[in-house]
């Protein structure tokens, strides 16, 4: 079997959540961009997710790959009812800053400022942790998101209810449960594969 554990080269691992833009260095080898099949390609989705390390790391179980990258897709981008994209990235942003995942906390909230074009409470977020008070629709957005996080079962009809009373509907409920329960487990299969790094 051949080892194929990497050592990140020097770099400066960031401390502290931020908006800007990071990299990401794998604890294991990622495929060569050359070495993609079309099987591989197929299972990214989107091409141009070949220039990323972690998408090269993940390509090499392309089948996989694929069910993730569409779930992904579809959570983030679909934009048939439910929960506007600002929110959707909201919950992601929150489920990474709870998990402690500095790279796709980067990612996500970058997207919620963009969409919502509120960087001052995005930041907060970052900066003060998912204690932070915002208002009410996006305090129940990230105190459901953080109990899906803590564990499953901490959510529960108390944070539907609250939800509800923010003013969201049904889809945009269970998108909130989506993207919350989807980033969940992303964080955890980033944390496990790598390290963030400053670009």
């Amino acid at each position: 079997m051949t080892d194929t554990t990497l050592t990140p080269p020097a770099h400066t691992a960031p401390t502290v959540f931020t908006r800007d833009q990071l990299d990401w260095l794998p604890w294991l080898e990622p495929l060569a961009v050359e070495a993609l099949t079309e099987r591989h390609l197929a299972g990214l989705v989107d091409a141009a997710r070949a220039k990323s390390p972690y998408f090269r790391l993940l390509a090499r179980d392309p089948d996989v790959l694929g069910a993730r990258t569409r779930t992904d897709k579809d959570i983030f981008y679909n934009p048939d009812a439910g929960l506007p994209r600002a929110e959707r990235e909201l919950a992601a942003t929150a489920t990474s800053r709870s998990n402690g995942c500095i790279y796709c906390a980067s990612v996500h909230a970058r997207f919620a400022a963009t969409y919502s074009k509120r960087e001052a409470d995005v930041q907060r977020l970052l900066d003060d942790g998912v204690g932070v008070e915002l208002d009410e629709r996006w305090n129940a957005i990230v105190a459901a998101s953080v109990a899906l996080t803590a564990t499953p079962v901490a959510f529960g009809p108390q944070h539907v209810e609250r939800l509800r009373r923010a003013g969201l509907d049904d889809l945009a409920i269970a998108d909130v449960i989506h993207a919350a329960a989807f980033f969940n487990w992303a964080n955890r299969l980033m944390l496990s594969l790598g390290e963030p790094a400053a670009a």
